[in-house]
C-alpha cells in the first residue's frame, strides 16, 4: 500500500467555501481505482488544508495523478503552495499499533497480497 499526502493554502476562497466544494466533489473520489480512502484535512488557523490518500499501490496514485481528477486538484486555481509526497506504508507496524484503522488497512493489505 501507498500513501499520498498533500497540503495547500486557499488562495481567494474562504474555509466555508472550501468545505462546500469538497462536499460536492469527495464522491468523486469514491470510484478511483485503487484508491483504498482518502480523509480530508482543514486548518483554518493556518490555512493549511488537504488529504491523506489511502492507494493499493504505486500504479494506482501514478494512474490517479495521471487523470483529469488529479490534475484537477494540482491545478486548482484557489490551492496555492500545494506540496504532495508519497511514502509507502509499513504494513506490519501499522497493524501492530492497534485501533480499527489498524486493522482495516492490515486486512486490506492482506487482502491485496
Amino acid at each position: 500500500m501507498h500513501v499520498l499526502i498533500v497540503n495547500f493554502n486557499l488562495k481567494d476562497m474562504t474555509d466555508g467555501g472550501f468545505r462546500s466544494m469538497a462536499n460536492e466533489v469527495a464522491p468523486a473520489f469514491a470510484s478511483v481505482p485503487g484508491l483504498l480512502g482518502k480523509i480530508w484535512l482543514a486548518d483554518p488557523a493556518r490555512n493549511t488544508y488537504g488529504g491523506v490518500y489511502i492507494w493499493q499501490d504505486v500504479a494506482a496514485m501514478q494512474a490517479y495523478l495521471a487523470s483529469d481528477l488529479g490534475k484537477g486538484v494540482v491545478s486548482h486555481p484557489n490551492f496555492a503552495n500545494l506540496t504532495s509526497r508519497d511514502f509507502a506504508l509499513l504494513s506490519e507496524p501499522t497493524g501492530l499499533s492497534g485501533g480499527r484503522l489498524a486493522a482495516s488497512l492490515t486486512a486490506a493489505t492482506a487482502a491485496l497480497a
